[in-house]
């Protein structure tokens, strides 16, 4: 039995490329329309590292892989813990972060209060592309911002513009939503895949600097890989 952590693309992938292994998936459930994988999902929070190694003791795992956001620093800390102190083999499944091209002007940062604090000096109008969580950081720039998110934040922002949408989102489609909201500044994180990554090419053609959020460190001692092959490879060299 393989626990994935779930969430994201690469999760739902995971869980086509293991057919014939019991697998089950577990989603945080923070999005209205949660896109379900094959196989058995359980949707909810475990109560922490805690909680996650209860779980594990009750159930006959063989392996966790964490397959969640490269954001979701809580989760992946809190499945490190449970699996050290539960024995269980742990991975931990990584799309690569993005690498900048010719053309592009990229400010790294360590934080969203980091990226807040720097944009002033880089630009008035800001399109927000980091998720809802954190968005609060941003409240005070004084600058006119667009923020992008799958759900809503709750409380609703007044402070900003707020855009609800569902990545992949294509090039073109990219390049209006700039000229249309004359944007001279794009925020986002570190996510790495190709789902948003017309954003960053857009940005380019524009002449457009982006403010990146650098990803969390994974747990000391955590191994990581960033393709389901080498997952697999890695769940093949697991003792029997």
């Amino acid at each position: 039995m393989i626990l994935v952590l779930g969430g994201t693309t690469e999760s739902r992938q995971l869980a086509e490329a293991l057919t014939g292994t019991e697998v089950i998936t577990s989603l945080a459930g923070r999005t209205a329309d949660l896109r379900k994988p094959v196989g058995q999902v359980r949707v909810g929070g475990f109560g922490g590292a805690e909680g996650l190694a209860a779980w594990l003791r009750l159930n006959p795992v063989d392996a966790v892989i964490d397959a969640t956001h490269p954001f979701a620093a809580q989760i992946t800390a809190n499945a490190a813990a449970a699996a050290r102190e539960t024995g269980v083999p742990h991975l931990v499944l990584r799309r690569p972060g993005w690498t900048a091209a010719p053309g592009d002007t990229w400010h790294w940062t360590d934080s969203t209060q980091e990226a807040a604090a720097l944009l002033p000096t880089l630009g008035k109008r800001v399109f927000l592309t980091i998720g809802r969580q954190g968005l609060s950081a941003f409240k005070n720039t004084g600058l006119w911002t667009l923020a992008r998110c799958v759900d809503p934040p709750e409380p609703r922002p007044t402070w900003c513009t707020l855009l609800l949408a569902r990545g992949p989102f294509a090039e073109a489609d990219e390049l209006a939503l700039l000229d249309q909201h004359h944007i001279d500044l794009l925020v986002t994180k570190d996510s790495g895949g190709g789902a948003t990554a017309a954003k960053l090419t857009a940005a380019r053609r524009r002449e457009i600097p982006v403010v990146l959020i650098r990803r969390p460190a994974l747990p000391p001692g955590t191994t990581a890989v960033d393709s389901i092959d080498d997952v697999l490879v890695w769940l093949g060299s697991q003792p029997r």
